[in-house]
């Protein structure tokens, strides 16, 4: 009998307990499942694997999918809960060299808290971002205003952020380099226009997503689920469903303050530590809070995530 093979690929695609899987940065797709329970060690997760992740797996049978056995350990991933309240968390996807978070002024209205969870969870679990504000055509001299002062505030927070219009393509060359050869993540609420800036980028793709969705996965395509894409100017490109809210997972209150850029560079220089940046005198997150250094609207993201925090745990 032939000893059977393990070898590792990159989970690109997973619709319940199917997997496409791939030997990055080869484009060669095959299918596989997986056999009994898999968990991570200490993981609540809804989806114990997810896109972006390695996987060692015994290859099947002729014509059949191969089967998944363990998970490589993780550089990073970006995790969320759906609500306060959940105890279990879903991993959105793993081992990502660049999240692009896609936003809008209006259409929809930018929404600050959702975006600053966002970026913590970016921090705490050491995934690098990238802030897209997309639809730049759209915007009268108003709108252009509140542009100046949103970069102002997430610029200010130590953060890129990079205007976009798959209209005009404003941006699009600048985003292409930037997803060359690397795993980048496209996130951000429904309606920003995640789908029309991906097809912008590589016009060919929606062909390309026809196919992979009818290879080994019944020929449905859904965007409930996340997905890999490879892009014919270089890179792998998941998209993600729109997402409604962004609950924290496993972010400690007293840590909360050190997933803040602006916050990290100055509380050393706090009067008390710990400090929560709130009530203590000598603080000097609350200083550069009064003199413009850090922001109202991240400050009170801050305030709002530092509650609930405390609350839920």
């Amino acid at each position: 009998m032939d000893k059977i093979k393990t070898d590792t690929a990159f989970v690109v695609k997973h619709t319940g307990s199917h997997y496409l899987l791939s030997k990055l940065p080869e484009w060669d797709l095959f299918p596989a499942v997986i056999k009994g329970k898999l968990r991570l060690k200490g993981s609540s997760s809804t989806n114990p694997v997810a896109v972006g992740d390695i996987v060692e797996f015994d290859a099947g049978e002729a014509n059949g999918p191969a089967t998944i056995k363990a998970i490589q350990p993780r550089r990073n991933c970006i995790v969320r809960k759906s609500t306060n309240l959940s105890r279990q968390s879903h991993v959105i996807a793993a081992n990502i060299d660049m999240a692009f978070l896609i936003v809008t002024i209006n259409f929809p209205e930018v929404k600050l808290p959702f975006i600053d969870r966002f970026l913590v969870t970016c921090e705490a679990y050491n995934v690098p971002v990238t802030i897209v504000l997309n639809k730049m055509d759209l915007y009268d001299q108003d709108a252009l205003q509140m542009v100046e002062a949103f970069k102002s505030i997430y610029n200010g927070a130590g953060y890129n952020v990079i205007e976009t219009s798959v209209e005009s393509g404003l941006g699009m060359e600048s985003l292409k380099d930037m997803c060359k050869d690397k795993i980048v993540l496209f996130s951000g609420q429904s309606g920003v226009g995640k789908s029309s800036i991906i097809s912008a980028l590589d016009p060919e793709l929606d062909l390309r997503i026809g196919e992979i969705s009818a290879y080994h996965l019944q020929g449905k395509h859904t965007t409930t689920f996340y997905e890999m894409h490879k892009l014919e100017s270089g890179g792998f490109v998941v998209d993600t469903p729109g997402i409604r809210g962004f609950g924290l997972v496993d972010v400690k209150p007293e840590e909360l303050s050190t997933y803040f850029p602006e916050m990290l560079r100055v509380e050393d220089n706090c009067r008390f530590v710990p400090c929560t940046h709130t009530h203590e005198p000598g603080c000097a997150v609350k200083e550069a809070l009064e003199s413009g250094e850090i922001s109202v609207e991240r400050y009170e993201s801050y305030l709002g995530m530092l509650d609930e925090e405390g609350k839920y745990r």
